[in-house]
C-alpha cells in the first residue's frame, strides 16, 4: 500500500508510478483512515509545505492507527519545488511515537504549485521540470524493489530554519488571504475538492467557513474559471494541475 496526500496531482503522480511499478496499490490519505497491512511494503508520499509536512498530513499521521508486520519495508517520499525542508525526520518521529522505524526515506523536485510565490504561467518552464521528474522516480524505484535503507532525501534544510517556516506556516494558512472574484459561476467544485471541509456555498458563491486551511490551493488550482485568488499575486501566476 501507498498512501499520499495531492492537491494538484504532483504526489499522486508519484505514488501511482512507484505502484505501478513495484505491483502496488496507491490511495489518498482522505479514503484510508486505518492502515492494517501484511504486505512486504508500506510507502508514503507526501508534499513539503514550508519545509514541513502539510497540518492534513501531521494530523492525519497523529490519529492513523498502523497496524504491520515485524517485516514490513517503510517508506517515504517527499515531493518538493525549492527543498525537502526536514519532511523525512518529521515522518521518523511521526511513525516512532507509533513504534515503528522508517526504513528509508526519498525526495522528488516537481512544479511547486504554491503560486503566491512562484509563477507558473511559463508552460516551457513546467515543461522542463517535469520531464525531469520520472528518472527520479526510476531511481527510487529500483531502491525500493531492492529494499534499500537509509537516507535518500536531497535539498534539505537545517532544523532551526525548519522551525521558523513552521511559523510563517500558521499565518499563511489563514483563509482571510482568499478570496472569489466575479468570474465565479457557482459551480461548488471548491467545497466538494476542500479535504477538510473548509469551503461552503452561500448564495451561490464560496465562503470559508474555517481560520485556517491546509493551504494546498486545490480550490484555487481546479477552478474551472480561476475565481479564486489568494492575496494579490496569484492571477497572474497562474494556475496548475499535474497531467497524470
Amino acid at each position: 500500500m501507498i498512501l499520499y496526500f495531492s492537491a494538484t496531482g504532483n504526489s499522486q503522480y508519484v505514488a501511482e508510478m512507484i505502484a505501478n511499478e513495484t505491483h502496488d496499490f496507491a490511495s489518498s490519505i482522505l479514503d484510508v483512515k486505518h492502515i492494517q497491512i501484511m504486505d512486504q511494503c508500506l510507502g508514503f508520499v507526501f508534499p513539503t509545505y514550508l519545509w514541513g509536512l502539510p497540518s492534513i498530513v501531521d494530523e492525519y499521521m497523529r490519529n492513523a492507527m498502523i497496524n504491520v508486520s515485524d517485516h514490513t519495508y517503510i517508506y517515504f517520499v517527499a515531493t518538493y519545488g525549492t527543498t525537502s525542508g526536514q519532511t523525512g525526520k518529521f515522518m521518523e518521529k511521526h511513525l516512532e511515537n507509533k513504534g515503528l522505524n522508517l526504513s528509508a526515506k526519498y525526495s522528488i523536485k516537481i512544479v511547486d504549485s504554491y503560486t503566491p510565490i512562484f509563477d507558473l504561467s511559463n508552460q516551457d518552464k513546467i515543461n522542463k521540470i517535469q520531464q525531469k521528474e520520472n528518472p527520479q522516480i526510476q531511481e527510487i524505484i529500483n531502491h525500493i524493489n531492492h529494499k534499500d535503507t537509509g537516507d535518500y532525501m536531497h535539498n534539505k534544510v537545517p532544523m532551526p530554519l525548519v522551525k521558523m517556516g513552521h511559523l510563517v506556516y500558521e499565518p499563511v494558512r489563514r483563509t482571510k488571504h482568499l478570496h472569489v472574484e466575479n468570474t465565479c459561476i457557482g459551480c461548488g467544485l471548491c467545497a466538494m475538492n476542500c479535504p477538510i471541509q473548509a469551503i461552503e456555498m452561500k448564495n451561490n458563491q464560496p465562503t470559508w467557513i474555517k481560520d485556517k486551511c491546509v493551504m494546498c490551493l486545490r480550490c484555487l488550482h481546479h477552478c474551472p474559471h480561476f475565481a479564486i485568488q489568494y492575496g494579490n499575486t496569484t492571477q497572474k501566476h497562474g494556475q496548475y494541475k499535474h497531467p497524470l
